[in-house]
């Protein structure tokens, strides 16, 4: 595995420890919004979005269903939603989400 992506793999049965609220880097409506609409971050999220906030590249390797999509792409929304986009049109493409 190239060395410039974080791998994450997550164990099938969560943790019983309980890490830092990952929703406190997201902007305050964005995090009412994940908590409305879910019960909780999933695993893929909690351990995903401290990686992608820090700018890392990550590969999140989780099981169907468990939220790698809105753990990839939410970060990314949140902080699109907080900046105005570019002036410069070949400057506009901000996500590449693959």
């Amino acid at each position: 595995m190239c060395s410039a992506y974080t791998s994450l793999l997550l164990p099938r049965r969560p943790s019983r420890l309980s890490p830092p609220d990952p929703l406190t880097a997201f902007h305050p409506a964005t995090a009412a919004w994940f908590r409305a609409a879910f019960a909780e971050p999933t695993a893929a999220q909690t351990q995903g979005w401290p990686v992608i906030a820090a700018g890392a590249h990550a590969l999140i390797c989780a099981p169907t269903g468990s939220g790698k999509t809105l753990a990839a792409f939410l970060w990314c929304i949140d902080r699109l939603m907080g900046q105005p986009p570019p002036t410069d049109p070949l400057q506009r493409l901000r996500v590449l989400y693959v």
